[in-house]
Order: structure tokens, then C-alpha cells, then sequence
């Protein structure tokens, strides 16, 4: 299926998304991923009871909200979370009362540098309650009696995650993780979990190399859980690891590195990232903010690197309403899936190649050699001499790509002919 086709499809695998309301706990994210198993029946939901001590933090009550709403003494309901559910605190607590403007104020959120924007706040580990509208909005409002009623409810209950591993030739991983946290925003929330579901679509449909361990995750403290019940297991066999969040736009492509920016994950970024977008941005692990900080985290050290389009925080739409429907594209998620496709490809495919012969090899007798030379044909046989040159078993095709300039996927033809003609083996391991 090609890309336009399936970014249709992810885009309206978000716009079912869109209503749910979702926190880093209750039915809203166990909502979104039984609807996101329906295109991956494989993927298992895994509850974490509150109170359970995760490291050095404890999962929080669940949270869960009906309705909410301010209303003025005529009872118009001029706040109404049923219209947008960023318009309440994430996590607050129940409340019904009247109260004055002045009190009402102390609990209204705006951007007054964002007139028209509703922010997207949240309190999820202090007790309060508010409501967020746009700043607009807000200096419309007169002195007043407010009725205000939020029905929400903590509780005991748990902490949601969805995990899909999907077998490999070899218990090697790679790891994939989105977030699935937050209320009725795109890019920011919606585009990761559909860009993931159509790349976990595509993995499974043939057998692969690697082993594939994929992550619904709420930010932060699900991280922190899923890391405290598979940390051993996690260290012993990802050798890749990527967050995906913040996808969905048409702008350059955004790459956040490791903690010290050397592993695989990150070489095999930078060596896609270059080739499909030359514009892309690059941070260094001091710009992180997502779930990278508990993959990369000292004591966890995993090779994880964050894949974005417009990175996270540096888009003035992020964690606001107008983080919207209309902020995505089909095109964007489209081709940030064919993206993602082509790091996974690199990986499965990448390789230590080793020559067979001694010496510069004859390319001619086995037809690998131009029987006329054009200045095109001068350089591919300079590339291909130059694979030769450097394979010793010492350097992986993805090195030879960094080393030589030269695409993975032409390097990669390169290789699949010279291992034909006997020239060169090819081990995905490096050699002894």
C-alpha cells in the first residue's frame, strides 16, 4: 500500500481518537488502546494497580471525568468540557459549588500571548481543580455568580499500558514506544499511536531479524512502570530503541539523541534522517522532555533516541487546542511512516561484509564490470571498489554508508550483488 493511502488511514484512525479523553490514568486510555487493537489483535492491555512503587515513584489513584463545566447565573454554560476536554485540569478533583468571579479567577487558565488557544494543563500529583479557556474568552467575563461542577472521580484502580512484541529470528530487539496520555490533541498526542499501529501493521507482515517489543505508554510514569517490570530484560536485549510522538506535520523531521549520542539508534537515525530530509534538526539528550529521560536514565542506559517532525515544545500550537485535526495531514503521516520504515529496513538489513579474496578482485569476469565506460558508470563501479576496500569484517554497511556518503539502501544493492558473485560474506554480527 502505498503512503498516501495509508496516511488517509492513520489520519482517520486520529480523527477516532479525537473525542476520548485521556490522562496518564483511566478509561479514556483504556479506551484508545482496545480501539487501537482492533487494527492490532495481538496487542495486550496491562494494568498496574495504584500504590504499586515503580523506583522512586509511586502509581497514582486513577483518574476518571463524566462532566464538567462553569456556568453563569442565567445557566449558560460558557466553560463546557463536553465542547473540548482540555478546558479541564487534567486530574482534578470533584467539585460543585458557586463562587464569585474573583474566586473563579483563581482557577482559570489562559495564554494571553495565545488569545484564542486553549491551554492544556494538568495537576496530577497536587489535589486542585480548574478550568482552561481561551484568553479571548476569558476577558469576557463579567461579575457574576459561577456555578462550577466538575464529576470526576479518583480512585484506586490502575495504570493502563499496551504492549505488542512481535517474534523475531533472534531474541535481539528493537524498541518501539509511543505515548497515549493525553487529551484531544494531534500532533502532539494522536500522532504517534497512529503512525505506530500502520509501522507494527507492516513489521508483523513478514518474518524479520529482530524481535519488535512496541509501547502504548502514558508519559513519564508509564515509562517509569514498564521499565521497573522488564528493566533485566530490557538491557539484555534492546539493541535500538526509538520514541515516536509529535509526527503528524509536514515540517523537517526532528532527531533527539541518546544520552551521549552513540549508539546504534542513534547512527541509524541520523544515517535515514540525512538522506530523506538533509534539513533535519538534531538535539543532543540536553534538549530532552519525553519518555527518552527514562530509557537513557543512568542505571537504564538503553539505546533510545526520540523521532519527531516538529519536535515537542517548539511549535507555538503544541499543547494547545490548536494542536488540532487541522495541524496534521494524511502527507505528514504518510510519509513519517515510510520514514520510520526506512530505519527499520536499515537495521534489519545492515550487516558486516567481508571480502573473499585477496587483493583487488577481477569484477569483469563475473559482470560486474561496465563493458562501456560513461562517467555514471565510472562512479558506481568507484563505489562498489570502495565497499571492497573497507570490507574487512571490521565495518558494518551503515558505517560504509557514513564512511563512503553513499546511500544505505544503494550500498545495500551493492552488497546483495557482491554476495552474490561470492566476492564478499555478509555477517550480521561482526566477525571474530
Amino acid at each position: 500500500m502505498n503512503n498516501v493511502f495509508l496516511g488517509d488511514k492513520m489520519y482517520a484512525l486520529a480523527q477516532e481518537l479525537w473525542p476520548i479523553c485521556r490522562s496518564i490514568s483511566g478509561d479514556g486510555v483504556r479506551h484508545s488502546i482496545k480501539l487501537i487493537e482492533k487494527y492490532l489483535p495481538d496487542l495486550k492491555m496491562v494494568e498496574v494497580k495504584s500504590g504499586t512503587q515503580v523506583f522512586d515513584w509511586v502509581i497514582p489513584q486513577e483518574w476518571n471525568i463524566n462532566d464538567a463545566f462553569v456556568a453563569n447565573s442565567s445557566g449558560e454554560r460558557i466553560i463546557d468540557f463536553k465542547k473540548n476536554n482540555l478546558h479541564v485540569v487534567g486530574y482534578s478533583i470533584p467539585v460543585d459549588m458557586t463562587v464569585d468571579l474573583d474566586e473563579l479567577q483563581n482557577h482559570l487558565y489562559s495564554l494571553p500571548n495565545q488569545p484564542d488557544a486553549i491551554p492544556y494543563i494538568t495537576s496530577y500529583y497536587t489535589p486542585r481543580w480548574g478550568f482552561c479557556l481561551a484568553d479571548n474568552e476569558r476577558k469576557k467575563l463579567l461579575p457574576d455568580s459561577y456555578r462550577v461542577m466538575i464529576d470526576s472521580k479518583l480512585s484506586n484502580g490502575s495504570l493502563t499500558y499496551g504492549e505488542l512484541v512481535i517474534p523475531g529470528e533472534t531474541e535481539d530487539e528493537i524498541l518501539i514506544s509511543t505515548y497515549i496520555c493525553h487529551p484531544s490533541m494531534a500532533n502532539n498526542e494522536l500522532s504517534g499511536p497512529c503512525v505506530i499501529t500502520y509501522l507494527a501493521q507492516w513489521i508483523s507482515a513478514e518474518p524479520r531479524r529482530y524481535t519488535y517489543r512496541i509501547l502504548f505508554l502514558p508519559e513519564t510514569i508509564g515509562a517509569i512502570t514498564y521499565i521497573s517490570k522488564h528493566i533485566e530484560k530490557l538491557k539484555k536485549n534492546v539493541k535500538a530503541g526509538f520514541i515516536v510522538t509529535c509526527i503528524g506535520d509536514e515540517k523537517e523531521y526532528s532527531y533527539l539523541a541518546s544520552r551521549y549520542g552513540d549508539t546504534l539508534a542513534d547512527q541509524v537515525a541520523k544515517n535515514v534522517l540525512s538522506e530523506i530530509d538533509p534539513l533535519f534538526k538534531s538535539y543532543t539528550y540536553l534538549d530532552r522532555g519525553s519518555d527518552e529521560r527514562q530509557f537513557c536514565s543512568p542505571g537504564v542506559d538503553l539505546p533510545v533516541v526520540s523521532i519527531m517532525r516538529s519536535k515537542y515544545g517548539t511549535y507555538p500550537e503544541y499543547h494547545t487546542s490548536l494542536d488540532d485535526l487541522n495541524f496534521i495531514s494524511s502527507k505528514g503521516l504518510g510519509d513519517s511512516l515510510y520514514a520510520l520504515k526506512q530505519i527499520m529496513f536499515t537495521l534489519e538489513s545492515n550487516c558486516y561484509p567481508k571480502v573473499t579474496v585477496c587483493c583487488e578482485p577481477q569484477l569483469g569476469k563475473r559482470g560486474l564490470y561496465p563493458t562501456l565506460s560513461t562517467k555514471e558508470s565510472a562512479l558506481s563501479v568507484r563505489t562498489m571498489m570502495n565497499l571492497l576496500a573497507y570490507a574487512d569484517g571490521k565495518n558494518s554497511l551503515l558505517d560504509l554508508s557514513d564512511m563512503l556518503g553513499v546511500p544505505f539502501v544503494e550500498l545495500h544493492d551493492i552488497c546483495k550483488k557482491l554476495e552474490d558473485s561470492g566476492l564478499i560474506m555478509a555477517f550480521y554480527n561482526k566477525p571474530e
